[in-house]
């Protein structure tokens, strides 16, 4: 298995896994397979070369299984954040630690950023694993979003959490 980071040439396998996603997870996402699957993959493209963000993917056997993201903020007033998205393992790779994997990646990448002092995500309230990740990672919660995402006649809610550089540095808001 490899952690790496993602450039265009893999836009093919992104498309492919996020799409995956939006289709088995619509609850995790704002996007929806509808909105994205007929976008040509020079869009793809585009999501992995952007200054303003960073993905990793997670490979076994050459096969793209999860990938992550890390978003920067443009606005000088906004710099001392990111924010981790698009967090998405595939179900037959789900154990073996992926996700953890991926998620120190983009801790890593934000730690070496000088700017950087804290890292905001949002997750569904109802995914219980991936709240338990986050935590492992460092992340605690800062809000809750209720009715969030609406799927059909369905609404979710998002749990918003944040991982500061170093103790040191958490700030009560």
């Amino acid at each position: 298995m490899a952690i790496e980071l993602l450039d265009p040439s893999h836009a093919a396998g992104y498309r492919h896994l996020m799409l995956e996603a939006y289709e088995r997870h619509p609850e995790a996402f704002v996007s929806t397979i509808t909105q994205r699957e007929h976008l040509p993959l020079s869009w793809w493209q585009s999501q992995l070369d952007d200054e303003l963000s960073a993905l990793y993917g997670a490979f076994i056997e050459g096969e793209l299984a999860g990938i992550v993201g890390l978003a920067f903020e443009p606005w000088a007033e906004a710099q001392h954040k990111s924010t981790l998205f698009g967090l998405y393992v595939r179900e037959r790779f789900r154990g073996l630690g992926l996700g953890e994997q991926l998620v120190q990646a983009v801790v890593s990448l934000a730690e070496q950023e000088s700017d950087i002092e804290v890292i905001e995500l949002t997750v569904s309230a109802n995914s219980t694993a991936a709240l338990a990740l986050y935590k492992r990672c460092g992340f605690e919660q800062s809000g809750l979003e209720d009715c969030a995402i609406r799927v059909g006649e369905d609404y979710y809610d998002r749990v918003h959490m944040r991982r500061w550089r170093t103790v040191a540095e958490h700030k009560t808001l």
